[in-house]
C-alpha cells in the first residue's frame, strides 16, 4: 500500500512540474478578414495598449521605423493584385512597416514577412510599395491599437491605423471592375468551345437527343475551323454516324485521322481507321 501511495505522489509531482501556466498576452493577437469588391483582404497583427504612456513621439518615436503593432510583423494579405499610390502589390502577403510623423506617416509594404519587429537589415528591394499619408488627431483616446478597413467600395478601401489620439489611413484599390467585366463578357458571349464539346460528348455517352448533340458539336467545330482539333472531329464523326449522316461522319473521321497522324497520336489514328473500316470507307 505504501509503495502505491509513493508511486501516486511521484506521478502527481511529475504532472505538476510539466504543467504550464497560461496567462493573457500583453498585446493580444487579432485577425481581420474583409471582402473588398471581389478581393479578400486579411490583416494579422498584435494590439498593444497605451497604459498611461505617451505613444507617438514617445514609445513610438517620430521618424523611426515601427513594426505597426507589437510582437511579430503586422501582415496584410490580398487575394488579388492591389494598388497603393500607383504601385502594384501582387496578390500575396506583406509586412506593414510605418514611420509615424507629427503630421504624416510613411507606410511600407515589405515582401519579407518573417521578422520579429523591424528587419535587422532593411532591404529596399523588398519594398513592394511605399506611400506617405496624412495623420489626423482624434478627439478621444483609443486605448488599444486598432487596424481596420473602411470607406469600402467595389473598387477599393482604406487601410486604417488608430491609436492613442492619432488616425492615419492608406487608400488602396483592387481590380474588381476588370474581373466583373471579364465575367460578364464570358457569360454574355455564350458557351465556349469546350462547353459545346463537353455537352455534345455527354449527350452521346448518355444516349440523349442526338440532334441536339449534333448541333452542339457542329458549333464547336465551326468555332475551331481555323485550328481544327482531331479529338473534336472524332466526336463529330461518331455523333453524325449515330444521327444517320454517314457521308459527313466519314468526312469528319478522315479529317480527324489526318490531324491525328500529324500529331503522332496513335490512339486516335487507330480509332478513326476502325470507324472508317466499319463505315466502308477504307
Amino acid at each position: 500500500m505504501k509503495k502505491l501511495l509513493l508511486l501516486f505522489m511521484a506521478c502527481t509531482m511529475g504532472y505538476t512540474l510539466q504543467a504550464q501556466i497560461e496567462t493573457p498576452q500583453p498585446s493580444p493577437s487579432a485577425k481581420l478578414e474583409q471582402k473588398v469588391g471581389l478581393t479578400d483582404v486579411t490583416i494579422e497583427y498584435s494590439r498593444p495598449s497605451v497604459k498611461g504612456r505617451k505613444i507617438f513621439g514617445g514609445l513610438v518615436p517620430y521618424g523611426e521605423m515601427w513594426r505597426t503593432g507589437a510582437n511579430k510583423n503586422t501582415i496584410v494579405t490580398f487575394s488579388t493584385d492591389a494598388t497603393v499610390d500607383g504601385q502594384t502589390l501582387e496578390a500575396g502577403s506583406y509586412a506593414v512597416f510605418t514611420k509615424p510623423g507629427e503630421e504624416s506617416w510613411e507606410v511600407y509594404f515589405y515582401t519579407d514577412t518573417e521578422n520579429w519587429g523591424t528587419p535587422r537589415n532593411w532591404d529596399d528591394s523588398k519594398v513592394a510599395a511605399k506611400t506617405t499619408v496624412k495623420s489626423y488627431p482624434i478627439p478621444f483616446n483609443v486605448e488599444t491599437y486598432a487596424m481596420d478597413i473602411n470607406n469600402i467600395t467595389n473598387s477599393g478601401g482604406h487601410l486604417e491605423f488608430i491609436w492613442e489620439k492619432t488616425y492615419a489611413a492608406v487608400p488602396f484599390t483592387v481590380p474588381t471592375d476588370n474581373a466583373v467585366l471579364k465575367s460578364i463578357n464570358n457569360v454574355m458571349s455564350g458557351p465556349s468551345v469546350n462547353d459545346y464539346f463537353a455537352a455534345a460528348q455527354y449527350y452521346l455517352q448518355e444516349n440523349k437527343d442526338i440532334k441536339t448533340a449534333k448541333g452542339w458539336i457542329d458549333q464547336a467545330i465551326d468555332m475551331t475551323k481555323d485550328k481544327p482539333r482531331f479529338w473534336m472531329l472524332r466526336l463529330q464523326s461518331l455523333i453524325h454516324a449515330k444521327a444517320g449522316e454517314k457521308s459527313s461522319a466519314i468526312a469528319a473521321a478522315k479529317k480527324s485521322l489526318e490531324l491525328a497522324e500529324k500529331a503522332g497520336n496513335k490512339g486516335y489514328v487507330k480509332m478513326n481507321q476502325d470507324s472508317l473500316k466499319e463505315w466502308g470507307a477504307m
